[in-house]
């Protein structure tokens, strides 16, 4: 499996064979100025309506669209939306938000969109086990450093990606990854946007992997 960030809180994420899912698909303007998506893809997955994650139209290849909480099937893969907020008022700020949960080549991934606080209980038992977690870190819209970090030891996946986050080509109000990457063993700084993964080779204690967005 393939892992690629196209930037923010969207990922394309292939499959050995050759299924192609995207997450969060951003619009770009407002601060987003990451390169324009156009990647095509079989299933596109969006964890809320704003703008920077719920641009459907810019995925080619005319793919399925998963959205809100529940059990839902696309392409063969069951998707499973876990509900949350956008905040930590219980989304009286910014409103719902789901976290996915799917598997791909017998690797469980979890990605958590917008999510703006500590998980409760329920919400681990259901999310379950997770091998790949894509965790925004950033602050002021979603969780900070500080919580990310508590969500991944609620969490405890074999790898945390982080998203959602400042870089040149994000002119957000946000956070670095710096604040979050501070003090962690562990650390695999990619030179590309792409990593490749096999459920063999997964480790065995947790290893942050951080990409370059795509160009």
């Amino acid at each position: 499996m393939k892992v690629k960030w196209l930037g923010h809180a969207c990922f394309l994420i292939t499959s050995r064979d050759g299924l192609r899912v995207i997450t969060d698909p951003y619009a770009v303007g407002g601060g987003i100025n990451y390169s324009p998506i156009k990647e095509t893809a079989d299933v596109v997955v969006v964890s809320h309506d704003h703008d920077d994650h719920s641009n459907v139209s810019a995925v080619q290849g005319k793919p399925e669209v998963v959205k809100g909480d529940g059990k839902k099937t696309a392409k063969g893969i069951q998707f499973r939306g876990i509900a949350t907020y956008h905040d930590a008022s219980q989304g009286t700020q910014r409103g719902p938000n789901t976290v996915f949960c799917f598997t791909i080549d017998d690797i469980r991934l979890c990605h958590l969109g917008d999510l703006g606080h500590v998980l409760g209980s329920e919400q681990v038992t259901e999310i379950g086990a997770v091998d790949i977690l894509f965790v925004p870190v950033g602050g002021f819209f979603t969780i900070d450093a500080p919580v990310a970090s508590q969500v991944c030891d609620q969490l405890k996946p074999k790898i945390v990606i982080p998203m959602h986050f400042k870089t040149p080509k994000c002119a957000y109000p946000i956070a670095g990854v710096e604040d979050f990457l501070k003090g962690k063993k562990n650390v695999r700084k990619v030179a590309g946007s792409e990593v490749e993964f096999g459920r063999e080779k997964l480790p065995a204690a947790t290893e942050i992997v951080l990409l370059q967005p795509a160009l």
